[in-house]
């Protein structure tokens, strides 16, 4: 059953979940990346970490700023930002085309380090990440902490479970549900 009260119609008549509102940038990101499901390691990267970056923001600050946080922290490739040094993070604090929090910035290079352990011990962040799968928030957020990952409190990795695919919280009635959860099926 279709849940009106919290879906808008577009110019283009589609129903949409409620949140992305009128802003281009928002349909575009709701059209074709929110709940469909990543398994790539950059992308999953790059994803839990705009999603700390986002904390105490709206998700359309962050948005914008995509392509000037992957040309900062080098394509999200984990094995180059896990090398990154003093100077590296003092150059991103003067960068004003990225939300210049200096414990955020630390926390992605302190994450591509465990991002790496990660990959050794798991085989693909993918592989970890989605072992997760039909867990609740909490659960991946307090292992990730365990292993010595930041910024990574529920609510994070909540978003962040939204955003990689994990879980499909396109209302039903969006005209992307059925998409994305035909998407979800084909993973592993």
């Amino acid at each position: 059953m279709a849940e009106p009260e919290r879906l808008i119609v577009g110019a283009d008549s589609r129903a949409r979940c409620w949140w992305c509102g009128n802003s281009p940038d928002y349909v575009a990101y709701h059209d074709s990346e929110w709940g469909f499901p990543v398994t790539e390691d950059r992308r999953l990267f790059e994803k839990l970490c705009l999603e700390g970056f986002q904390a105490g923001l709206s998700w359309l600050t962050i948005l914008r700023k995509r392509e000037a946080f992957r040309r900062v922290f080098l394509g999200f490739d984990f094995h180059l930002v896990a090398q990154f040094t003093a100077a590296d993070v003092e150059r991103i604090v003067l960068d004003a085309s990225i939300v210049r929090h200096r414990g955020k910035i630390l926390s992605t290079i302190n994450n591509a380090r465990r991002a790496i352990e990660t990959v050794n011990e798991f085989g693909s962040l993918s592989a970890y990440f989605w072992s997760f799968e039909g867990k609740d928030s909490k659960v991946l957020a307090k292992a990730l902490k365990k292993r010595g990952w930041t910024f990574v409190g529920p609510t994070t990795v909540y978003a962040f479970m939204q955003a990689m695919g994990m879980v499909n919280d396109h209302l039903r009635g969006c005209h992307v549900f059925d998409a994305a959860s035909a998407a979800r099926t084909h993973v592993k």
